[in-house]
């Protein structure tokens, strides 16, 4: 089997795959801080509390935008598996082309996410990753990577807006009554819920505008079930993106040898 780990800067993902079915799935906190040791047994832990064990591990493939995670992780792999680890990073062999300004400044989980959605879905595509911050990512009509936008993620935009009013407070990121809050929290809500939709429905609008044909729309990341349903474009919301885009990057790399 191969153990897929995405980290993230607030969540690190982690799949199981049989081949190409994924058999497990899990999230846990991103911690900077945590040793290796740390590291090892929440994977080895978590892992058996499913069933599955070091044996079965047949390779490791690892994207992250954590670089002390990224080091971590590295160093944990090899006490997990004797097979292949592969760690999306510069050289890291993908089949798809990067035409950028400058390729090696591409978030791996962007170029994971778009490599997925492209093999998945077809190009052009446009993946919409919501996380820490929320990333639209291109793959133009020639099935290159050629671009895209970050902005500021649902919850770190909430979490600014709280921290500098005196009067405000954390809220539950749920639809409220209306649109017209009938008190404060309602008034968040809708704020951070509706205005992150309009977001997402004004930068989809404008990258589509940009191709001469319809363009496939993806999301993904953790707030994805949570914002999508108040998008008007936004097609499919795939959970399981990354991993799967990590799971073909391993094969990828294990044909390169």
């Amino acid at each position: 089997m191969l153990l897929t780990v995405d980290v993230g800067n607030t969540q690190v993902a982690l799949g199981m795959f049989d081949h190409e079915e994924l058999v497990g799935h899990w999230r846990v906190s991103t911690n900077p801080e945590a040793t290796f040791d740390e590291a090892r047994w929440q994977l080895v832990g978590i892992l058996g509390a499913d069933g599955f064990s070091q044996s079965d591990i047949r390779g490791v493939a690892i994207s992250s935008v954590v670089p002390a995670m990224t080091t971590a992780f590295r160093q944990v792999a090899p006490h997990l598996t004797s097979g292949r680890i592969v760690v999306v990073e510069p050289g890291v062999k993908t089949g798809m082309s990067i035409e950028i300004d400058n390729p090696r400044e591409v978030g791996a989980d962007r170029i994971v996410n778009s490599l997925a959605a492209r093999e998945t879905y077809g190009f052009p595509v446009v993946v919409v990753d919501f996380g820490t911050s929320t990333n639209f990512d291109v793959v133009g009509a020639e099935g290159s990577y050629i671009g895209g936008a970050i902005a500021p993620g649902l919850e770190i935009s909430t979490n600014a807006l709280i921290s500098r009013t005196a009067a405000l407070r954390k809220v539950e990121f749920s639809p409220p009554r209306s649109v017209i809050g009938k008190g404060t929290v309602e008034a968040i809500q809708s704020g951070g819920l509706y205005g992150h939709a309009g977001l997402v429905d004004g930068i989809m609008e404008r990258i589509a505008a940009e191709f001469d044909e319809p363009v496939t729309r993806v999301a993904t990341g953790g707030l994805a079930s949570t914002i999508v349903p108040h998008c008007s474009s936004v097609e499919t919301v795939d959970p399981y993106l990354t991993l799967e885009g990590l799971r073909i990057i391993f094969e990828h790399n294990q044909e390169a040898e």
